[in-house]
């Protein structure tokens, strides 16, 4: 029997909200027994979370689509196990007959992935398209419609399955969202917002920006060392580093005395306009 599960590249996705207009657009207004009601105006079912980081002219922006994200050890299951369900394809359903007037069900996701229908007096959330699946269809409106590929859906259970396969060659890059709610979630996703370190790096004797330098990031701690050069422009980032952990910068450029910088990615770190000395 299939488990299904979602993949969210962060990296790829550019906050078109495809995914968004496209469960909207399914749901609204459609009935969907015995897996979903109709969803009213103003309700979603995926939420797409924008995170901005950085400081100065060095920002980020990342989008984070939440959906459902049908745990292993899932709160709403475990507390109202009357009207919530598990199918054999490991999809978690809110019974929209059962769970009727319970808004207590839709404040107990540590996610805030269910919704409340102000309309119908119920809480609803995504079923990873269950009707679509029970139709013969293999995606989700929201995974069918992605235009940059950043949302992969399938059987987890199936290691031949498009997204098994990816989870095996990606294993290291792959996480769980918010781990410490320890409900052992099957989403994953790619590329989280993480601390990074940029700086630019500028020419002491003319004030000109230094192209092809080489700069050196040494996690203390675990001793990893990293390396990247400077762009046209005198810039460097490393990026994807762990929160909160200590690192040592080393810039080296022919004719000029080295630089290093001590920092630590208590968030992302903008080190600035460093000026090397000449040698």
């Amino acid at each position: 029997m299939a488990k299904y599960g979602f993949v969210f590249n962060i990296e790829r996705c550019n906050g078109c909200y495809s995914c968004f207009l496209a469960c909207k657009d399914e749901f609204t207004g459609n009935d969907y027994p015995p897996t979903a009601a109709a969803t009213c105006e103003g309700m979603n079912l995926i939420r797409v979370n924008e995170v901005e980081y950085g400081t100065g002219s060095k920002v980020k922006v990342d989008y984070i689509p939440i959906p459902c994200q049908n745990c292993e050890d899932a709160p709403c299951l475990n507390n109202f196990p009357d009207q919530v369900y598990r199918r054999d394809d490991g999809i978690i359903i809110i019974d929209p007959e059962k769970a009727k007037d319970n808004r207590e069900l839709a404040k107990i996701c540590p996610y805030g992935a269910i919704a409340w229908n102000e309309e119908a007096n119920l809480p609803q959330k995504c079923t990873m398209c269950a009707h679509m699946l029970d139709a013969g269809e293999k995606a989700t409106r929201c995974s069918e419609c992605c235009p940059n590929g950043a949302i992969l859906f399938g059987d987890l259970d199936d290691p031949a399955s498009e997204i098994s396969i990816y989870i095996k060659e990606h294993a290291h890059e792959l996480e769980k969202f918010r781990p410490q709610y320890g409900t052992n979630p099957n989403v994953y996703y790619r590329n989280l917002p993480k601390p990074f370190i940029v700086g630019e790096v500028v020419c002491g004797d003319n004030d000109a920006c230094c192209k092809g330098a080489k700069v050196t990031a040494i996690c203390e701690e675990s001793g990893k060392v990293m390396e990247t050069v400077t762009d046209f422009f005198g810039d460097f980032e490393f990026r994807f580093l762990p929160l909160n952990k200590p690192f040592t910068i080393i810039i080296e450029a022919g004719g000029y005395k080295t630089a290093e910088i001590k920092t630590r990615t208590n968030a992302a770190v903008n080190l600035g306009e460093i000026i090397l000395e000449k040698a």
